[in-house]
């Protein structure tokens, strides 16, 4: 990776460094380079598209459902992301594609809901840079909800069994955030984004960010509540997002030979320690996605609790897991926090049950796959921003 002559060769975000060098040597140069590289392919689409229109959208969209070899007349930058996209890697396992991600399947959707808000999201939040860059799209703190939901049907589309094959929704949408990623670079560079501060919108390290917020996070988080894969789980987890930060555009030497908790947790401290606080921006994403997050929550069919009972909960285990940072997020302090050990003494038996009885993880995970479907099934009708950016100008 090279920085641009345009960029600082540290941008004033990147904090902590002779710490951050203490404990990650060469791999904190690395970050900083990654802070000014965004996603050539990507963004030669971009331009691409804005330049030809309809016929390199078309082209688009064909390509990703049909393959490089439906459209041979395809415009140059989409025939090399089609390309890249197309191309398997030889680290990726078919089984694996076809079985789906299994591990976050598993997961009953109460707790993935939890630990997507209070997990997930939050921490894309605790990001000055990231925050500064989603507020000033006008959109996450006003439709909060759509973009939860938004998602939340890309995440699903990814995990369900096949959903990374050439063709399939998880594969298309992908591919789809990836260029919405390259979309949003474009805008903020031309509305006068400030790179030797920030670095380049949504790069690399971002894009590391975003894959360790569907890997490590959310399930370091689950284990606030009990909730803990064991050392296989935690390996089929890694390996099949793999292909995901591929496809998403994201440089191997991020993700690669990750394979449990404790590598993915190194990389997640290189970023976290040189970012600076959480600031006005990222509280105020952080308060309405736990709006929208808790309301959702309530409405799952069979709900144990009230919107109200769901956000003291799910104050007390983001509080708990962010740790120093919550009061940045402006995590409330929550009056169920006393009784997390007893909730996770006891969801740590029901697992441990589950692990035990066979056939009782199949079952969790077929529950999962419908449950997910149901998701597609209701969102599915409406396009997303990922999808309507390729669509039309």
């Amino acid at each position: 990776m090279t920085a641009s002559k345009n960029v600082s060769p540290v941008p004033e975000r990147a904090v902590n460094l002779a710490t951050a060098r203490t404990r990650h040597g060469d791999r904190v140069d690395a970050m900083l380079r990654a802070l000014q590289v965004g996603d050539p392919l990507a963004d030669a689409v971009i331009v691409e598209l804005d330049q030809l229109g309809r016929s390199a959208r078309a082209a688009l969209g064909r390509g990703l459902a049909e393959g490089r070899a439906s459209v041979p007349d395809a415009p140059p930058a989409v025939a090399a992301l089609l390309a890249h996209t197309q191309t398997v890697p030889g680290w990726v396992s078919a089984d694996l594609l076809d079985e789906g991600d299994r591990t976050s399947l598993a997961v009953p959707p109460h707790w993935r809901g939890l630990a997507f808000a209070g997990g997930s999201l939050a921490h894309t939040y605790r990001s000055p840079a990231i925050a500064r860059l989603l507020v000033g799209t006008g959109r996450l703190t006003t439709t909060a909800p759509r973009r939860l939901a938004e998602t939340g049907l890309w995440n699903a589309s990814v995990v369900l069994p096949g959903g990374l094959r050439h063709g399939a929704p998880g594969y298309v949408q992908t591919v789809q955030v990836r260029l919405l990623h390259a979309r949003v670079r474009a805008s903020a560079t031309a509305h006068g984004w400030d790179a030797g501060q920030w670095g380049v919108p949504i790069n690399q390290a971002d894009v590391a960010r975003t894959w360790l917020d569907f890997t490590v996070v959310p399930f370091t988080f689950l284990e606030g509540i009990g909730y803990r894969l064991t050392d296989e789980e935690q390996s089929r987890l890694y390996r099949y997002w793999w292909y995901v930060g591929h496809l998403l555009g994201l440089d191997e030497e991020f993700f690669l030979g990750i394979e449990d908790h404790q590598q993915a947790g190194e990389l997640l401290d290189l970023l976290d320690s040189t970012s600076a606080a959480p600031d006005e921006n990222s509280r105020a994403l952080v308060a309405a996605l736990f709006d929208a997050a808790t309301t959702n929550l309530a409405a799952l069919p069979q709900s144990p609790l009230d919107a109200s009972g769901w956000r003291d909960l799910l104050n007390a285990l983001a509080g708990r897991y962010h740790g120093d940072a919550a009061a940045g997020l402006g995590i409330a302090e929550s009056p169920v926090t006393s009784v997390l050990p007893l909730l996770a003494a006891g969801e740590a038996k029901a697992r441990r049950y589950q692990l035990q009885v066979p056939g009782a993880v199949q079952e969790a995970v077929e529950d999962g796959a419908q449950a997910f479907r149901g998701i597609i099934a209701v969102l599915g009708d409406a396009s997303a921003a990922y999808q309507d950016h390729v669509a039309a100008p």
